[in-house]
């Protein structure tokens, strides 16, 4: 199969899925009929839920090993690089309080009402007194790194990946580069194992439709076109704040920008890839005048630790599955999961499907059904294309940011030199 026709066959899938789940639904003899035959379409989501599992454990270490080896040492990296992620980690927690903020207002949910026993290898439901920070934080670190792995326990392997991508960069300034490339290989091997996995999402969503519609009726549709109407809306606040927080900065020039990058949002949006995107976006930046040693530094960063859309989406997909299966979180079960996200997310852009992955790694750690990330997959093409283009706009906005900044400080340092940066575009 071509990667790029996946989005096509997802598309047949929902709609095979949909007149198959229609046909069983309709011509089943009872309640109890249904339920067996939706259990046969359960056992190919059960399938494609492991091998969703198999690769994140690998894909985690890899690429935020290598994410953090590459930030380098230099004063103005490390400058460039703190202001970079200061940026990165201010707009995903703001991404992802949006968006449980709306979730939590609209219960795109709620009338779904999934029973847990019908989730394929899901965990009982979520027993509040299950969690306590002290817990929390005294699972966070492992006591063995090969444990964490077998045992998908995706924060302590953050926390391993942590030390480990620190101790590597060490070593790489020290000349030292080994390693470093055999992780950069282990990143590319698992980005091609995820393609093949992702090769199987049609299947996986046809499965997921058939079996939901098999026993909940074709009126769950109309739940998911609410969910589609809500994220985009909550996109576009998103939108809104991000060129908000890019004017206090820039000034009017931002909207300039926002002239600039309609090209390469518009390619994310249509291909729902920000790499597609990004040779488009760096001219784009580059024309708006970004230094190009600021862009091509703080754009690949921004690709793993700045996916605003992506965050937006991870909490509406998290939230909106716990409210299908009627699973209520208290307001620290949720910080829990929004403090879960910001980390867990980071340095897997690139994946394809990234935030698939992420929700897939975090849905068992809260016990929550797994079986209800496929009902998220059947309609991620169109959450995806949003997602992306939201991806290249907030990483387009903190670069010109960035490079205004330092623009600034460049100006304070010789101040007959050239205006600066936001001078320059109004």
């Amino acid at each position: 199969m071509n990667p790029k026709k996946l989005p096509r066959y997802i598309a047949v899938a929902i709609v095979l899925g949909i007149l198959v789940g229609w046909c069983c639904h309709h011509y089943a003899e009872s309640v109890e009929a249904s339920q067996r035959i939706a259990g046969y379409f359960s056992l190919v989501t059960d399938i494609f839920l492991r091998m969703i599992k198999m690769i994140i454990a690998p894909l985690v270490f890899a690429t935020l090993v290598g994410g953090i080896a590459s930030l380098g040492s230099s004063g103005s990296v490390g400058r460039i690089g703190l202001r970079a992620m200061t940026w990165f980690v201010c707009a995903s927690f703001a991404s992802l309080a949006l968006g449980m903020l709306l979730v939590n207002w609209f219960q795109p949910g709620a009338h779904l009402d999934l029973s847990v026993s019908q989730a394929v290898g899901s965990q009982a439901a979520v027993n509040a007194g299950d969690f306590s920070l002290k817990a929390f934080i005294g699972h966070v670190f492992p006591r063995s790194i090969a444990e964490a792995m077998a045992n998908n326990e995706i924060l302590q392997i953050v926390v391993f990946s942590l030390f480990f991508g620190l101790a590597l960069a060490y070593a790489k300034r020290q000349g030292h580069s080994a390693i470093g490339n055999l992780v950069d290989e282990l990143a590319k091997v698992m980005f091609r194992i995820t393609d093949y996995v992702m090769l199987c999402a049609p299947l996986g969503v046809f499965a997921a439709l058939a079996a939901a519609v098999t026993t909940q009726g074709i009126g769950l549709l109309l739940d998911y076109g609410k969910l589609i109407g809500q994220f985009y809306l909550g996109i576009l606040l998103l939108w809104a704040l991000l060129f908000a927080v890019g004017y206090l900065f820039l000034g009017r020039p931002v909207f300039t920008l926002g002239k600039l990058i309609r090209e390469p949002v518009l390619l994310a949006f249509s291909t729902a890839s920000s790499e597609s995107a990004y040779p488009k976006t760096i001219d784009a930046l580059e024309r708006f005048g970004a230094p190009k040693r600021v862009s091509s530094f703080v754009l690949p960063l921004g690709y793993s630790f700045n996916l605003d859309g992506s965050m937006m989406y991870q909490a509406f997909a998290i939230l909106f599955i716990a409210q299908a299966y009627n699973i209520d979180l208290s307001f620290t079960q949720q910080l829990l999961i929004l403090l879960t996200l910001m980390i867990t997310s980071k340095g897997m852009a690139g994946v394809a499907r990234a935030s698939v992955v992420v929700v897939a790694a975090t849905l068992p750690m809260f016990n929550l059904p797994e079986a209800g990330l496929l009902l998220i997959l059947a309609i991620d093409q169109f959450l995806d294309m949003a997602r992306t283009a939201t991806n290249v706009v907030g990483n387009s906005i903190a670069t010109a940011v960035i490079a205004n900044l330092e623009a600034r400080r460049g100006e304070q340092q010789a101040p007959a030199e050239q205006p600066t940066f936001a001078a320059h575009n109004a």
